[in-house]
């Protein structure tokens, strides 16, 4: 499952099951549909960013079927927060509200 994440500034899609964890993670309980409205985003990305920091390093172990080279890095999940983070940075800039829902 895919979840779009979508405001005025902009929008992109990520895993269901990352993008559920980043909700968890910013003070929501990652239900989908869902919406952070503009005044309450600056909360929100502050818990988010002191979250992704605490969590530190995280280098998933290949699921079963993955193919992975031993050489090839991990994505963490500071890089795969950035996108929601920078959404919510151009939101707050912008005053408009954050949606997502299944993509």
């Amino acid at each position: 499952m895919l979840i779009r994440f979508r405001s005025k500034v902009g929008g992109f899609s990520m895993f269901g099951d990352v993008a559920t964890r980043l909700l968890k993670m910013l003070g929501h309980s990652g239900t989908v549909p869902g919406a952070i409205r503009a005044a309450d985003i600056p909360n929100a990305l502050q818990q988010l960013r002191s979250a992704v920091t605490r969590a530190g390093p995280d280098r998933p172990a290949p699921g079963p079927g993955e193919d992975q080279e031993e050489n090839q890095p991990a994505v963490t999940l500071q890089q795969r927060a950035y996108p929601l983070i920078d959404l919510l940075e151009r939101s707050a800039k912008e005053d408009c509200d954050v949606l997502w829902d299944k993509s």
